[in-house]
């Protein structure tokens, strides 16, 4: 379903059962998958890749050189950007061109929710079932069920495949909703 106020370039590809709602637009060269919602306003670049399953809420921006994989969630208002080093012009005053910033690249994992208002500043991965709090600025990593806020972002916990806090218990965290059970060591999930 795409609404008829929405723009989707001849040259992206939009995958089955997916739903591109009022004014968004998709960009020639993007990649959106099945089963995903693109919610009013929302802005695709171009070459953009995404998963299957994803949820880009009211007004998120996704700029080109972003890799969203299955089943991200991207919170209304959130930006993942690709210039850590933003000018309109040259050092000789002139309007730069596409070829003149390298792109910057930003990989969000597998299950991992940005939330709204978020900035996710390239070069930078958000691990699997990671969450980006609202209004962090996220400047670098997020380990897998990793809980980042503030700005620029910070690890202030563990969190589960069901977006709960995890508590810790002994060497073990443990989800206080589904009861999952995890372990972490030098940044490793098991």
């Amino acid at each position: 379903m795409i609404h008829p106020t929405a723009e989707v370039s001849a040259e992206a590809h939009v995958g089955a059962r997916t739903k591109v709602w009022h004014q968004a637009q998709v960009r020639e060269g993007a990649v959106v998958g099945d089963d995903c919602t693109l919610g009013k306003g929302v802005y695709v670049d171009k070459q953009v890749r995404i998963g299957d399953r994803v949820k880009l809420q009211n007004g998120a921006q996704v700029f080109h050189g972003a890799t969203l994989e299955d089943g991200v969630f991207v919170g209304p208002l959130a930006v993942i950007a690709n210039d850590r080093y933003p000018r309109s012009l040259n050092p000789a005053g002139e309007l730069k061109a596409d070829s003149d910033w390298p792109e910057g690249k930003v990989v969000v994992r597998h299950g991992a929710s940005i939330g709204a208002a978020a900035v996710i500043v390239p070069d930078a991965t958000i691990g699997r079932w990671a969450m980006v709090a609202a209004g962090a600025v996220v400047v670098g990593d997020v380990p897998d069920h990793g809980l980042v806020a503030g700005n620029p972002a910070r690890q202030t916990g563990w969190v589960c495949k069901c977006g709960r806090r995890l508590r810790q218990s002994g060497d073990e965290w443990r989800c206080p909703a589904c009861a999952e059970a995890y372990r972490f060591g030098a940044e490793v999930l098991s």
